[in-house]
């Protein structure tokens, strides 16, 4: 797959998460860990001891929080969309085979 400045080739699971993430409407059963792996593919994942998550992707920087369940909620939802757009991971990204 041809990739961009920057830009990080993603696996089929990688893939499969961006997928789910710019789903409409938007999935509630998006599992964390999936989550994490594919920001740590694609971004810099610092884990605080507080057991938050500073993320930077492209030029951007957002604090994620592990959720209770093993889900993501709506709102970090949305923050990824946004950070993932931004940096080039749109949704046509999930849909190129490698």
């Amino acid at each position: 797959m041809p990739q961009g400045p920057g830009r990080t080739e993603l696996s089929s699971n990688h893939r499969d998460t961006l997928a789910q993430i710019f789903e409409h409407p938007v999935s509630h059963n998006i599992e964390w860990r999936a989550v994490l792996s594919l920001l740590q593919q694609v971004g810099t994942v610092k884990e605080e001891h507080d057991g938050s998550y500073h993320v930077t992707l492209g030029g951007e920087t957002e604090t994620f929080f592990r959720p209770r369940d093993k889900d993501v909620d709506a709102q970090q939802v949305v923050d990824l969309r946004r950070m993932l757009r931004n940096a080039g991971y749109g949704p046509e990204a999930a849909e190129k085979k490698s």
